[in-house]
């Protein structure tokens, strides 16, 4: 990896940051092969993997680094998908993957060949209904993403994941982030990196930004060595992640800037950078299975950002008592995101319009939407939802005739 001196030949140090980085990436992506594979009619899903810095195989302590895991995911993914689908009388469905693996550092290759082959031959070749292609490229990221890009469009991949695993923030652009995210495919990216080499980055390409974002924090002169004294501070948290969203919101429709959980201070960012409004929904309720790996300073309803720093507010670690908070807050923010557009709402627009802006999980958005005295969810055929696990995305969110809450803007009469 460009930026980590891993002696990756002599055994690296596996840090609690990157171990709760790779449990969040192995609950995702599992999740999203599952949700991926779900039409009945389907027997074959194709996608592809590129790992831009993808590191030796394994950690000093044995544990598995990113393509080890993905290996080791699709193969359990499979595995219930087809049962499932047997169950059900369907056909069982192929899973063809390519995997692209770069990295800069030829003995972290070398090292990941040895580690691969026998996960290869114990999970892939022992499948009948699994099949992964395996190419190695060592390069700087951004030199070699020309290659790849034309790898992909050559191979007709619509289904693609990248995981850019990098220590700092120079060795992925947000330039090549957006063209990543550009192509008419469905893309996703998993994008890590230090808050204060993001900060040295914008400190020399956006200062005016960088400065009205630290205004609050009487940091006049961007001292950055002062700003790595506050990271274990819950206010600069809230900072941080309007930062981050501010500087990678251009990159994608969903982002979710939440910082990586470290007692001793917010300092590494994993975010997700996707297309589609599902994406986001089933990132959020991983975090919230993996609670407190990942931190959110601020609102847990649906302005989640819309917070002053200078006031108290609250620390949200993904667990029941940051749920049992965000039900509160959504009981107001959904049906006053409802009025501003009108009476009702496509489901799938609402969806659209929320998961860009808000930690909650899916059950409890659900859950508020049913119990809400202010709300009904209308089916296709006219009818009235009672239970929150029956919403379906062809409903409608309507505001009752009469509503409790007091809209921004009254009608004069």
């Amino acid at each position: 990896m460009v930026g980590k001196k891993y002696e990756w030949q002599g055994g690296a140090e596996l840090a609690d940051h990157s171990r709760m980085k790779h449990q969040i990436l192995r609950e995702y992506f599992y999740e999203y092969v599952i949700t991926r594979c779900q039409t009945p009619k389907m027997e074959r899903f194709r996608l592809a993997i590129v790992d831009g810095f993808a590191g030796g195989g394994r950690y000093k302590c044995g544990a598995p680094g990113s393509p080890l895991i993905f290996i080791q995911e699709l193969h359990r993914a499979i595995n219930v998908i087809n049962v499932n689908r047997a169950v059900q009388n369907l056909a069982p469905i192929r899973i063809d993957c390519t995997m692209v693996l770069n990295d800069y550092e030829p003995a972290a290759l070398d090292s990941l060949k040895t580690h691969i082959a026998p996960v290869l031959v114990e999970y892939v070749d022992s499948s009948e209904y699994l099949s992964v292609q395996i190419d190695y490229l060592n390069d700087e990221f951004e030199m070699v993403y020309p290659r790849i890009k034309e790898y992909l469009q050559r191979g007709r991949f619509r289904n693609i994941l990248f995981n850019l695993d990098q220590c700092g923030h120079s060795h992925v652009t947000t330039e090549t982030l957006r063209d990543i995210m550009s192509s008419d495919t469905s893309t996703e990216i998993f994008y890590t990196f230090m808050i204060t080499a993001l900060l040295t980055y914008l400190q020399k390409n956006n200062p005016q930004m960088l400065e009205r974002q630290l205004a609050h924090l009487s940091i006049s002169k961007l001292d950055l060595d002062l700003l790595t004294e506050q990271m274990s501070n819950r206010q600069w948290l809230g900072t941080a992640e309007n930062i981050v969203f501010s500087a990678f919101q251009k990159c994608a429709q969903f982002v979710s800037p939440f910082s990586i959980n470290n007692p001793q201070g917010w300092r590494y960012w994993l975010i997700h950078l996707a297309s589609s409004y599902r994406a986001r929904q089933v990132y959020n309720n991983v975090l919230h299975k993996n609670s407190k790996s990942q931190a959110h300073f601020g609102r847990s309803g649906l302005n989640m950002l819309a917070h002053d720093p200078q006031e108290e507010g609250t620390l949200y670690l993904f667990d029941m008592n940051a749920r049992d908070e965000a039900k509160g807050q959504l009981h107001e923010d959904i049906p006053k995101l409802v009025s501003e557009f009108g009476d009702a709402l496509n489901m799938a627009e609402f969806y659209g319009r929320i998961y860009n802006h808000t930690p909650a999980h899916s059950d409890d958005i659900h859950v508020t939407m049913i119990e809400n005295p202010d709300l009904e969810i209308i089916t296709p055929s006219g009818g009235t939802r009672r239970k929150a696990n029956q919403i379906d995305i062809k409903d409608t969110i309507k505001l009752k005739s009469q509503t409790s809450f007091f809209p921004m803007f009254q009608r004069k009469t």
